[in-house]
C-alpha cells in the first residue's frame, strides 16, 4: 500500500474538488441536479480513485484506478467546457480550475507511465 496522502497528485485532486464545489455554487439553480451534481461527482472521483488504487497490491490494479481518475479529469474538463459554451459562467472564473485540472492530468499520466505495467 502506498501512502496516498503524501502524493502531490492526490493533494491536487483534493484542491480540484474544493475549486469545483466553489464553482458549481455559482451555476444556475436549475442545474443543481444536472451539471452541478455531475461536476461534483467527477471532481470527487479524481482523488478518490487515486486513494483507492493505492490500496491495491499490484501495479496493474493501481494503474487501472489511475486510469479512472484520469477519465474523471477529462470528464470534468468537458463539463467545464459545457458551462462555458452555455455561458453559465465567465471564463475568468474557471481559469484557476482549468489550470489545476491540466496539471492534474499531466501528473496522472506521468505517474501511470512510471508504473511498470505492460499494456
Amino acid at each position: 500500500m502506498k501512502d496516498y496522502r503524501k502524493l502531490r497528485v492526490w493533494k491536487k485532486g483534493i484542491e480540484i474538488v474544493k475549486l469545483t464545489y466553489q464553482l458549481t455554487k455559482l451555476l444556475p439553480s436549475e442545474e443543481k441536479f444536472n451539471l452541478v451534481t455531475q461536476m461534483n461527482r467527477s471532481a470527487v472521483s479524481i482523488p478518490s480513485n487515486i486513494a483507492e488504487g493505492s490500496s491495491r497490491k499490484s501495479e496493474k490494479e493501481y494503474h487501472r484506478y489511475l486510469e479512472i481518475a484520469l477519465g474523471s479529469s477529462f470528464e470534468l474538463d468537458t463539463q467545464i467546457e459545457i458551462i462555458l459554451e452555455l455561458r453559465f459562467i465567465e471564463a475568468d472564473l474557471v481559469k484557476n480550475l482549468q489550470s489545476e485540472l491540466l496539471e492534474e492530468i499531466m501528473m496522472l499520466q506521468s505517474l501511470m507511465n512510471k508504473l511498470n505495467v505492460k499494456q
